[in-house]
């Protein structure tokens, strides 16, 4: 179903909306790919879940003012890292325009050629499944390939302050 512009207007004040939406605990992802040229891209992202079990599929979305939006709309592979509590640095990095993202040996090639963050607790390779535009995100479907699981607990993002799930309880 597709809504018109008229159903699309917001009823709501945008930052009432945005205030809300720091009130439900996301996890923390870094996703990674790579550009034609075969320079390390990546962004860190709240807004991931798993979609489907057969096929095993998730999303992530990416914002359309992002740097490297471009490049993951034409990636045809990317990994998505779950983010573990010693790695909130590297999650505000891969938040920050401009900042050197891959710098300090954080990331090494995998076997797909894909950038991969050490030390995540959890990565996800994915193969591209489909990209469907979401308001002023992009929305990245990808099909699971492969999982490697790491040693730490996720971490969460809550009250736009990242936490742990032992903090949680």
């Amino acid at each position: 179903m597709r809504f018109n512009d008229a159903q699309l207007q917001q009823p709501i004040d945008i930052e009432r909306f945005r205030e809300a939406m720091t009130r439900f605990p996301s996890g923390v992802t870094i996703v990674t790919t790579t550009d034609s040229t075969g320079k390390p891209r990546g962004f860190t992202a709240t807004s991931f879940c798993s979609l489907s079990a057969e096929p095993a599929l998730v999303l992530v979305c990416v914002a359309n003012t992002a740097e490297c939006h471009e490049v993951f709309l034409s990636a045809d592979r990317w990994n998505v890292h779950f983010v573990a509590p010693g790695q909130t640095d590297l999650a505000i990095r891969f938040a920050t325009r401009g900042a050197d993202k891959f710098g300090g040996g954080v990331a090494k090639t995998d076997a797909l050629g894909q950038p991969h963050i050490l030390d995540s607790s959890v990565t996800l390779r994915c193969a591209a499944f489909s990209k469907h535009p979401g308001g002023d995100h992009t929305i990245l479907i990808g099909r699971v390939d492969d999982v490697e699981f790491g040693n730490d607990e996720p971490t969460v993002y809550h009250m736009r302050e990242f936490r742990s799930l032992s903090q949680a309880s």
